[in-house]
């Protein structure tokens, strides 16, 4: 039976103050959401306060890329080492990587953030270890390459990569000759009029921003998260987030041809989830045969369990941040409570 949208609300309010009531037992703050349809929406926790999004950057990035494609000024098969010959050596099997390889992470590169190292402390135990030290690109494709050995041949598989997302930043650069960060403002944030928005640790950005914690360890004030460059590195708001989920979707940004092409899924990321280009399309279904029907939203999650995705058909966005690494099975089930809610709407 049909709901109306004020129980719709009265219950998911219920389900994110039980969900901050079980937080609170382990000093976790609640969770910050929004949910917006073209009839209703809804929102818990701080709206106004900033946030990390994490990997949710990666979306960006790929916007920006995207728009190089369909200029003309580059294209999907585009070889890498011809845009940035010098940082590229050492960190692929062989030479032949596109800029679709790297988007869809399936260039055989390896991650820096969370992959294997050859010896010695993880990246992450370093990023823990060492909270001032301010990473520059450079030293993030340095430690792929002094620390790490590629998972695979070009094409071969599909591998996360946050090492390949900061050579994307690379090959803008260069290849606009914009820093990454101008490129940002200029290409996205002023165009969606994103002002609540920042590269961390880059530019003038907030006092404050919400904690994030990561294996246990809160991180917001570290130095160390400079770590997250052009494979995440954005502090932002719901507000934000929501209207930039909706500019790529609605022809702000992109065509929408080219933004079907980005939203395409091609890879499995993980159960319930497929990865397209720089995209994340979320299938309920993977996650558990009784969620079929539910719609399959594309955007992206950020390791702090943040969300930003649209529904395609409908233009409905989901932005959520809950502030812990260890918290993205419980954000993935408010999720499911979200869309069920709003498949009862009137």
């Amino acid at each position: 039976m049909p709901r109306s949208q004020a129980t719709v609300s009265d219950s998911l309010h219920r389900h994110f103050t039980r969900e901050s009531q079980r937080r609170a037992k382990k000093n976790l703050p609640e969770p910050q959401v929004l949910v917006s349809t073209p009839q209703f929406s809804f929102r818990f926790g701080d709206r106004d306060l900033p946030f990390h999004a994490a990997s949710v950057g990666k979306l960006a990035t790929a916007v920006l890329v995207m728009q190089e494609v369909e200029a003309g000024r580059l294209s999907l098969s585009t070889e890498s080492r011809t845009l940035v010959p010098k940082e590229y050596n050492g960190l692929f099997a062989t030479p032949d990587v596109t800029i679709e390889h790297l988007l869809s992470h399936t260039s055989g590169i390896s991650d820096y953030f969370e992959g294997q190292v050859l010896s010695g402390p993880s990246f992450i135990d370093q990023f823990l270890g060492d909270t001032n030290k301010f990473w520059k690109p450079s030293d993030l494709l340095s430690f792929t390459r002094d620390n790490q050995r590629p998972i695979g041949q070009p094409g071969e598989k599909f591998s996360y990569s946050d090492t390949g997302y900061v050579l994307l930043g690379r090959i803008l650069e260069e290849h606009t000759g914009e820093d990454f960060t101008r490129l940002l403002h200029g290409r996205i944030f002023d165009r969606c009029g994103m002002k609540d928005s920042v590269l961390w640790l880059r530019e003038n950005g907030p006092d404050q921003i919400a904690p994030a914690w990561i294996n246990g360890v809160e991180v917001s004030t570290f130095t160390s998260l400079s770590c997250d460059w052009a494979g995440g590195g954005i502090v932002t708001t719901l507000d934000d987030l929501h209207r930039f989920i909706t500019a790529c979707s609605d022809g702000t940004l992109l065509q929408q041809e080219t933004w079907k092409t980005m939203a395409t899924p091609q890879h499995r990321f993980r159960s319930g989830i497929k990865y397209g280009l720089g995209t994340m399309q979320v299938q309920f279904e993977g996650f558990m045969p009784l969620l079929r029907g539910l719609p399959r939203p594309t955007g992206h999650i950020g390791v702090t369990a943040v969300h930003t995705f649209i529904n395609p058909k409908d233009g409905t966005t989901i932005v959520m941040n809950f502030h812990d690494s260890r918290a993205m099975s419980a954000s993935f089930r408010s999720h499911i409570e979200i869309q069920r809610s709003l498949a009862r709407l009137t």
